[in-house]
């Protein structure tokens, strides 16, 4: 169905996975979608097919970020909604040449870095079309076995194991910083989990492997069926939930004990808003 009020949303992760699939479906909806890549080849295809503007960056760079930011600002001054979808999971202890663990700064520190440095464009009480300022975080039900410990977020104290007690940190991270963004700036914050998806999320994960083996690759639902709930919270005129709310596919779902502590979230922001800042050498 075409929207009422079409909105221009700009779409990290959007060239592969759910990603896509929530551009094609926000683009047949009427919106106008800024597609947002990390590989070239792949991120012009998406935009060539959608003829829809496009970026590539590169989150593991935060230079890149504001790189990105910066064009969209100067292009894009009629920004609705911005969809931080990119990040996933990162199956060896690595850091970026920020000196931030992968997973950290993909998951949570780069899509904190652009929503802070985009939120004047998108603060704007209603855009020329008539919409306000959105943005839409994708999280994980993973969230729940998550734990953030402020004085050893990139995990370097802690066990790997294949990277998902660090996915999940950053997940909850996430989520804690999308209520934050919503209380700090009064603009609308939502983050969801997609479901359990069969993209190439964690293609180097051997546990993700094992599970595309033994179940023939249907170990979940489909790229279309995991982008319903991006579409609805990116493009809808209005979301009929409060602003911080996450989302369990269309539905508000159950957060983790630490997801709902605003304490620790405050903390967050303020330890990543430092880093970023440049007061502190490393996120450690």
């Amino acid at each position: 169905m075409r929207a009422e009020r079409p909105r221009t949303i700009a779409l990290t992760g959007a060239s592969s996975g759910i990603g896509t699939s929530a551009a094609r479906n926000l683009v047949a909806d009427g919106h106008r979608v800024i597609v947002i890549g990390r590989n070239s080849e792949r991120t012009n295809r998406v935009a060539d097919e959608l003829d829809m503007p496009r970026y590539v960056a590169d989150l593991d760079s935060l230079d890149s970020v504001r790189e990105l930011a910066a064009s969209i600002r100067r292009d894009e001054p009629g920004l609705d909604t911005l969809a931080n979808n990119a990040g996933g999971l990162v199956s060896t202890r690595e850091r970026t040449a920020d000196g931030i663990e992968t997973t950290l700064q993909r998951n949570v520190v780069a899509p904190f870095l652009l929503a802070n440095e985009l939120a004047d464009v998108l603060g704007t009480d209603r855009g020329p079309d008539g919409n306000a300022g959105r943005v839409v975080v994708t999280s994980s039900a993973a969230h729940r076995f998550g734990h953030l410990a402020l004085d050893d977020l990139d995990r370097k104290r802690r066990p790997w194991f294949g990277g998902w007690p660090a996915y999940g940190a950053a997940k909850l991270g996430a989520i804690l910083l999308t209520r934050q963004f919503s209380a700090r700036t009064g603009i609308d914050a939502y983050s969801f989990h997609p479901g359990i998806v069969v993209t190439n999320f964690g293609s180097e994960s051997a546990t993700m492997r094992v599970a595309s083996v033994v179940t023939g690759g249907s170990y979940g639902i489909s790229p279309e069926a995991g982008a319903v709930g991006l579409v609805r919270l990116a493009g809808d005129a209005e979301v009929d939930a409060k602003s911080g709310t996450y989302f369990d596919g269309l539905n508000p779902g159950v957060l983790s004990r630490e997801a709902r502590d605003d304490g620790l979230g405050s903390a967050l922001w303020e330890r990543l808003a430092s880093r970023i800042d440049g007061r502190e050498a490393r996120v450690d």
